[in-house]
């Protein structure tokens, strides 16, 4: 299983890079509407989540696989996902 680094400071799974893994820690959602649509989707916290492609203009959409699934998103919706980024050891 891969170390998580309690010391990092928070990130949006937006920030992360092509081919980076994260924890998910909780959301940013502006609205509770918005939060229950990520969760019906499948993310929650404690779930391993990677970033698989990150399109070229606007960086849009993202391409992220959860749970052996493929997700397509906005860069908007990414950001409302809080992580922790996870070390490749």
């Amino acid at each position: 299983m891969p170390d998580i680094n309690p010391l990092a400071s928070p990130l949006s799974l937006a920030d992360l890079t092509l081919g980076e893994n994260g924890c998910i820690t909780g959301f940013n959602a502006p609205n509770e509407d918005a939060e229950i649509r990520l969760r019906e989707v499948g993310f929650a916290e404690g779930d391993i989540i990677c970033i698989t492609h990150i399109g070229l203009l606007g960086r849009s959409p993202y391409n992220v696989k959860l749970h052996g699934t493929s997700i397509a998103m906005r860069p908007q919706e990414a950001a409302m996902i809080f992580v922790t980024r996870l070390s490749s050891t």
